[in-house]
């Protein structure tokens, strides 16, 4: 076994690896960019070194920098973890090259499963199902127009060499095609250097279910069962589970050994998912194809981890340093129900636009984390996370904050355990897609199972714009943590004779007769005015909307317990300037402090004025000056945490003048073009 490795990655992948290694005794050594140089990965490893600036191609990509860093500290071995260089068939044969080992499978397999169409024409002769497609060398517009014509739309576009959703268009019909083209060849090219894609046919009411195979260098080969990652926005998984809901022991197996026939293919070393798309039929009866092989761990490996009870990244490491697979396939079996979550840093409400900010509040429900964990397996509740508290989300790197992962004897059981798990999840600082994943756990087709890869546009009516928490509740809250923040303030005067001098206070107290206080909140787009009465006994009255009712409040283990009249809830309530962020068991929900005093309508947004919405490069503007538009017609491309986002227009006008070029770097804010509306 190793006695040292460097982790070639950063964030929740390099603290998980390095939590498995600290147990099995395995010193770590970190990398880090100018961006991470505070980052907790760095922390929770032995040592780390510096590799370069912010941006991935200057730092993590930089595969020679990487390689001097493990001979400079006497690393043995190389764990990539997942993106960056973990399918990068060149670095796993410089780290060969470099006497190190490469925790991962043979360059050879990384080549052979790492262009798409290659893949494809190997595994149909494995006899691994496939689905119809155009998979040839030949990258012509024209011709792989007229392929897509011939297959019969709709069709998808994918990057040959691509992952994580990224360089992939779906295309419903023929005039949209070299439009789609075009963006994922650029997409491609700037993700993976190579533009190169293939056409599929695009499956009706398709699931995602993949199978994670195991090989080792003695020619043993097993599969630990599936996972249905349908659940997916932007191409990319939002919630996985394993076991798959439906699947039955047949199907189960016939997917194991054609996952463990495409390892065998290439001679498989290590952990990789061979994903396959499932047709679901009218009779009920599912059929499936191979659409890819990752020659890495995956993200959502922690859900096979929750139901086999074996830790994935010791296995890996066991059989890069030459050891046999732990168990044999009549070993492995099937132990309840996971679910895990990913927890971005997006806004769902808004295209799932990244955010970035800073973690001012970063509170996670009651679980294990690796840190805390003597193995990764076998808590009910699991949350794998690269951030602390006070941390900030660059627009450098991926969106995802944690990974939440559950466990139950049941599938209702784990859904149950899930929807808890996410309420007590408090982050505050930036956009996330929490309330969303709870909005997604709790609707009708999330529930009975009913998956596919269209299950969110399908339920969209319940899973966006959701207001769970309501004006009552939040008003509530936020004049509750404002009088405990006052109280607190009291409490800390200098001259301890003023905490019992009522003229001192500042809770409206009176020598006699009510009084009435007043707040000004914006919620929901729309100005409240609540009024406090405090009466002659101490008691409080909120009059909310008509609504008058008595209310009080008390400081519990885990929050406020507010009662507004006969209502009784316990609120988490933290306030991050104006905004004040109410998190309850219904939901999560955001009011805003008006000054009353402000004079309204000072600042006037400026007509025609198009900002990019986060940091990033231009890609393209698709107008120039002069040009008509119409309204939601695309004016530029913008690319920012590995993504492209479109900038539409939002009324006809004329473009006045562009003031960027393309490949020019942007902060959040800037304005692109001017845009003369009318």
């Amino acid at each position: 076994m190793f006695n040292k490795i460097l982790i070639a990655n950063r964030g929740e992948i390099a603290c998980r690896v390095a939590a498995t290694a600290r147990r099995m005794a395995i010193k770590t050594v970190a990398v880090y960019s100018d961006a991470d140089a505070n980052a907790k990965h760095v922390s929770v490893c032995d040592e780390a070194v510096h590799i370069g600036a912010s941006a991935p191609r200057e730092s993590y990509l930089r595969w020679q920098h990487i390689l001097e860093a493990a001979k400079a500290t006497g690393a043995q071995a190389v764990h990539p973890g997942y993106g960056f260089l973990s399918e990068n068939e060149e670095f796993a044969q410089a780290c060969a090259d470099a006497g190190l080992v490469f925790i991962g499978p043979l360059p050879s397999s990384i080549k052979a499963m790492g262009l798409k169409a290659e893949s494809k024409q190997l595994m149909g002769k494995a006899g691994v199902p496939l689905v119809p497609g155009y998979h040839g060398a030949d990258q012509d517009p024209a011709l792989l127009q007229r392929e897509a014509d011939g297959i019969g739309y709709p069709v998808l576009i994918k990057a040959s060499a691509g992952g994580g959703g990224k360089g992939m268009r779906a295309v419903d019909k023929a005039e949209d095609f070299a439009a789609a083209l075009a963006s994922c060849k650029r997409e491609a090219i700037n993700s993976f250097g190579d533009d190169a894609v293939l056409i599929e046919k695009y499956v009706q009411r398709p699931r995602h279910i993949e199978i994670q195979v195991f090989g080792d260098t003695h020619g043993n080969y097993v599969y630990l069962f599936e996972r249905d990652c349908s659940v997916q926005r932007r191409h990319q998984k939002v919630l996985e589970e394993a076991p798959a809901p439906g699947m039955t022991p047949e199907l189960r197996q016939r997917m194991g050994e054609a996952a463990v026939a495409a390892a065998r293919a290439v001679s498989y070393v290590g952990a990789g998912t061979v994903e396959f798309i499932v047709e679901q039929r009218a009779d009920g009866s599912m059929e499936f194809f191979f659409m890819e092989m990752n020659t890495r761990l995956q993200v959502e490996h922690p859900v096979t981890e929750a139901i086999t009870g074996q830790d994935l990244v010791e296995w890996q490491l066991r059989v890069a340093s030459g050891e046999p697979l732990p168990l044999r396939q009549d070993q492995l079996k099937i132990n309840g129900h996971a679910i895990e979550a990913r927890i971005c840093a997006e806004n769902p409400d808004n295209n799932f636009l990244p955010a970035t900010g800073t973690l001012h509040v970063y509170g996670l429900p009651d679980c294990v984390t690796f840190e805390r964990a003597d193995a990764p397996v076998g808590p009910r509740v699991r949350v794998d996370s690269g951030v602390r508290q006070g941390d900030a989300i660059s627009p450098f790197y991926d969106s995802m904050v944690a990974k939440l992962i559950v466990h139950g004897e049941t599938r209702a059981q784990a859904l149950a355990r899930l929807d808890v798990a996410l309420a007590q999840t408090h982050i505050v600082g930036l956009n996330t897609n929490v309330q969303f994943l709870r909005n997604v756990v709790q609707s009708k087709s999330f529930v009975q199972a009913d998956l596919d890869t269209g299950l969110i546009p399908r339920e969209a009516d319940v899973l966006f714009k959701q207001e769970k928490v309501g004006l009552t509740l939040a008003v509530a809250g936020a004049i509750a943590n404002t009088l405990l923040q006052e109280q607190a303030n009291e409490a800390g005067f200098a001259d301890q004779s003023q905490w019992f001098d009522p003229w001192a206070r500042r809770d409206g107290w009176r020598s006699h007769g009510p009084s009435t206080r007043r707040f000004d909140y914006e919620f929901a787009g729309a100005v409240q005015v609540v009024q406090m009465t405090t009466l002659h006994d101490g008691s409080l009255q909120l009059a909310v909307a008509g609504e008058v009712a008595s209310f009080a409040f008390v400081t519990v283990t885990h929050g406020i317990d507010v009662r507004f009249g006969s209502r009784r809830q316990i609120v988490n309530v933290y306030q991050n300037g104006a905004t004040v962020h109410v998190f309850s068991a219904q939901g999560a929900t955001q009011i805003t402090v008006v000054d009353a005093l402000a004079h309204a309508g000072d600042a006037q947004v400026e007509g025609g004025r198009l900002t990019a919405p986060m940091p990033g490069k231009v890609v393209s503007f698709a107008v120039k000056a002069g040009d008509k538009v119409k309204i939601g017609q695309t004016l530029a491309v913008l690319e920012a945490m590995k993504m492209e986002h479109t900038i539409a227009a939002p009324a006809d006008g004329v473009v006045g003048e562009l003031l960027y070029a393309p490949g020019d770097q942007v902060p959040e804010g800037a304005e692109l073009l001017k845009l003369v509306v009318g």
